[in-house]
């Protein structure tokens, strides 16, 4: 799914329990199964390349499943060594990404307030977090985006007044498009918009 939705109940002033004016989505970044995935695979491998290269330099065989201290240092070795190195560097950077949770976040939908709060983790820095906030009354539209093909594409944006659209989805593998679809209405309808690309 997108997002998970959460509507938060409460009370309203005449006493009935009715759905409260606060609708709030948690969005998935960096922390997906398949990024622990690759992650785990690229420093398994890269561990491995490593130590064949140093297998062969100093002749003590440091792999279990294999004997490489019968690869010749230059240019097996060698070329085996930095393609460890390569791939340990790229397993940083994923593990990192996992750690910060790049991309995860919320969307925040207030009636009470008639605000809007759109926020996401960032890579460190003064730009960290990514905060968005405005006036729902701003709210033109929800728009769906859908492309397939090669590399297909489906999310849901805010069209609102005087800016870019705002996409609300998580970035990478596409939603299923049932999803989607009932993520768009249900907001359109939370907002009192229209749904565009439907």
């Amino acid at each position: 799914m997108t997002a998970s939705t959460t509507i938060n109940k409460g009370e309203s002033p005449n006493g009935d329990n009715s759905a409260s004016n606060v609708l709030n989505q948690k969005v998935l970044g960096s922390r997906r199964f398949s990024n622990y995935w690759w992650a785990i695979v690229v420093t398994s491998g890269a561990t491995g390349f490593l130590l064949a290269g140093l297998s062969s330099y100093l002749k003590v065989n440091l792999l279990p499943v294999t004997d490489a201290t019968q690869l010749i240092f230059i240019p097996q070795g060698i070329v085996m060594g930095l393609y460890g190195i390569a791939g340990l560097l790229l397993s940083l950077y994923l593990w990192l990404a996992i750690l910060w949770d790049i991309g995860g976040g919320y969307n925040e939908f207030n009636r009470e307030t008639n605000k809007i709060k759109i926020f996401r983790w960032g890579f460190p820095g003064k730009n960290r977090k990514i905060e968005i906030d405005f006036s729902t009354k701003d709210v033109q539209s929800v728009r769906v985006e859908i492309k397939e093909g090669l590399n297909p594409r489906r999310a849901l944006y805010l069209r609102v007044k005087g800016r870019r659209d705002i996409p609300l989805t998580r970035v990478g593998q596409p939603i299923p498009l049932k999803d989607l679809e009932v993520e768009g209405a249900q907001l359109a309808r939370f907002l009192g918009v229209s749904v565009e690309g439907l």
